[in-house]
């Protein structure tokens, strides 16, 4: 009998972690399942039972230096197939409110965190000749430069999420060829216990086991970025044309006219 794959899946307790794990032991894989609560990893464990998948539960804090450390020894072990970095806090405030322990916790556990568990199941995968690196990220990623009543307050969030999009999509470039892949998730509004559950009840959240749906289906064909609710593949399309442009004419030996001094 061939042996099924195995996922690491960071914030496996609830929300998209769980959707992730239960979507993931529904195609066919054993799991690894991370994350702070103890309890409610056990309860996502049982429900994992019908796949007749094998579970391995891992209580740790990714947000501490420890925590992280031992997250990315049991990455490196060399049994994995797939890692899905989901963990993630929202932090929603206006940095000058932030503590700077604070920012040192969100930053490693929505920035660094990805970075390292890539960083160290990466080896395994190579020698392996296949297999996959998921991050979970945002679509706030991209709202640096939108303001919106609607929108909390969030610069340390998105440039942590930022970050993730940024490192996944070169990564994925980086492996092209070797048989690995890399995709980032980008989901809007879902209906779950994040940032206090304020999204549970609005008509324009998706639910979780979609935004996993989503996440399986993307990584089965391959993709780069996957938005969840994005219909087709052009606002993408744009957004790499308009990088291309920028590179390319912002790569001049010669300062731009409109700052030139003229004072």
């Amino acid at each position: 009998m061939t042996p099924r794959p195995k996922a690491l899946v960071t914030g496996a307790s609830g929300g998209i972690g769980a959707a992730l794990a239960l979507a993931f032991a529904e195609r066919g894989y054993d799991l690894v399942l991370l994350a702070r609560r103890s309890d409610r990893l056990e309860e996502v464990a049982a429900g994992t039972a019908r796949f007749g998948a094998s579970v391995e539960t891992l209580v740790a804090d990714l947000s501490t230096p420890g925590g992280l450390a031992g997250a990315a020894e049991r990455a490196a072990a060399g049994d994995m197939d797939l890692l899905i970095s989901n963990a993630g806090a929202a932090g929603y405030a206006p940095l000058r409110d932030v503590s700077a322990a604070e920012v040192d916790a969100l930053w490693r556990l929505n920035s660094t965190a990805p970075v390292t568990l890539a960083h160290a199941v990466l080896p395994s995968l190579l020698a392996k000749g296949g297999g996959s690196i998921v991050t979970i990220a945002s679509l706030l990623a991209f709202s640096s430069g939108v303001t919106a009543a609607a929108l909390p307050a969030r610069t340390l969030y998105v440039a942590a999420k930022s970050a993730t999009v940024a490192f996944t999509r070169t990564l994925a470039t980086e492996l092209v060829g070797t048989g690995v892949q890399a995709t980032v998730v980008c989901p809007g509004q879902v209906a779950t216990e994040w940032s206090g559950g304020a999204n549970r009840n609005r008509p324009d959240a998706m639910s979780a086991e979609d935004v996993a749906t989503a996440t399986a289906v993307a990584v089965a064909r391959g993709e780069a970025v996957c938005v969840p609710g994005l219909s087709g593949p052009e606002a993408l399309d744009r957004l790499q044309q308009a990088e291309r442009a920028l590179l390319t004419q912002g790569s001049q030996s010669s300062l731009a006219h409109r700052y030139a001094k003229s004072l």
